[in-house]
C-alpha cells in the first residue's frame, strides 16, 4: 500500500513540474517576457488552461 502512495507522489510532482515547465514556454513565447513566464509558471496548470481557452 505503501509503494502505490508513493508512486502517486512521483507523478503529482512530475505532472506539475510539467505544467510549470509548459506555462513558462507559452508564457515566453507569447509575451516574450522572463518576468511574465515565472509568473504564469506559478500559477502553472491554471495558465495553460487559461491560455488554451483564450486562444
Amino acid at each position: 500500500m505503501g509503494n502505490s502512495n508513493n508512486n502517486a507522489e512521483k507523478v503529482v510532482k512530475k505532472g506539475i513540474s510539467f505544467g510549470c515547465a509548459l506555462a513558462m514556454v507559452i508564457s515566453f513565447t507569447t509575451w516574450k517576457s522572463v518576468g511574465w513566464a515565472i509568473l504564469h509558471g506559478i500559477f502553472s496548470w491554471g495558465y495553460v488552461i487559461y491560455y488554451l481557452i483564450r486562444y
